[in-house]
């Protein structure tokens, strides 16, 4: 990772670094950038940076700030309010995100779940029609099985240019989507930051459940700077678990940006005792493979 303006990368390959977690407007919250404000700094970084909305998709904001020469690309939540688990609304968002930048379309599973969870951030609603919140989804129904059509989307994202991300889903429900995903070969499976408290799975618990080739594994910056996560397994997710991709999930204005995050990443990378290679891997390695077709 860098913090030094250079030129912007080409494609995704070129890149220093790629966060595949970043907020950008508009979106549930009041966020700092726009896609091609955040396309423009992480450019100056030589980065590359997938957006992600709580609204619904950012695919075709991501294909037009590419057309702007921004290393961005895209993904869709498939909250209520986008829809839920409508495949439709993940083909759509396949076709908006274009074929031109050679990375898959991440798709969240649901991030509004109802369950009793209060945020540490402060965090301002985007819209009037959001005071309320939004209509939670969850993956499993009431007896706790996973639900038809969430079992239906996974078979279909089968054949598309897709990661699943499992959203903020629990721990229960992570170890269902790891066992279906194995069950039908579902080629890329992202555990969603799974430090955070709806989710709760540590690295030890992580050994097991992301232990199939095609589990990718998420480590936040977030997680470790609200305090949901200790020092210790932040550093030891980075440092032994294969399939680590590190990204920031920033994007708050009470959060710091960009490019201080940079600088703070390399400082935990450094006190984790991390190798150069194995930043390199977590930053662009194991990202730029999870992402690519």
């Amino acid at each position: 990772m860098t913090t030094a303006a250079e030129p912007a990368p080409q494609s995704p390959g070129d890149a220093r670094f790629i966060d595949v977690h970043h907020h950008v407007g508009p979106d549930a919250y009041v966020r700092r950038h726009t896609a091609t404000s955040a396309g423009a700094v992480y450019a100056a970084h030589s980065g590359w940076v997938v957006l992600k909305n709580h609204l619904g998709s950012t695919a075709a904001q991501a294909w037009e700030a590419r057309q702007q020469g921004l290393p961005v690309s895209g993904s869709i939540v498939l909250n209520d309010l986008a829809g839920g688990f409508d495949p439709r609304a993940v083909e759509q968002a396949v076709v908006q995100h274009g074929d031109d930048s050679g990375l898959r379309l991440i798709v969240h599973l649901p991030t509004v779940t109802g369950r009793g969870h209060r945020s540490r951030l402060a965090r301002t609603p985007s819209h009037p029609l959001l005071a309320d919140g939004q209509r939670p989804l969850t993956v499993t129904d009431d007896s706790g099985t996973l639900r038809p059509e969430v079992r239906e989307l996974l078979r279909a994202a089968r054949d598309l240019p897709v990661v699943v991300s499992t959203g903020h889903a629990d721990g229960h429900e992570v170890r269902l989507l790891v066992d279906e995903a194995v069950r039908l070969d579902l080629p890329r499976l992202m555990l969603n930051q799974p430090a955070n408290p709806m989710t709760g799975l540590t690295c030890k618990d992580l050994v097991e459940v992301a232990a199939a080739e095609q589990v990718w594994t998420e480590q936040t910056a977030l997680t470790l700077l609200l305090g949901y996560q200790d020092r210790s397994d932040f550093d030891d997710v980075l440092s032994l678990l294969p399939r680590t991709v590190y990204s920031s999930d920033l994007g708050q204005p009470s959060q710091m940006d960009i490019a201080p995050w940079l600088d703070w990443s390399r400082t935990a990378f450094r006190e984790a005792g991390l190798t150069r290679e194995r930043v390199r891997e977590v930053t662009h390695g194991a990202p730029l493979t999870m992402l690519t077709v």
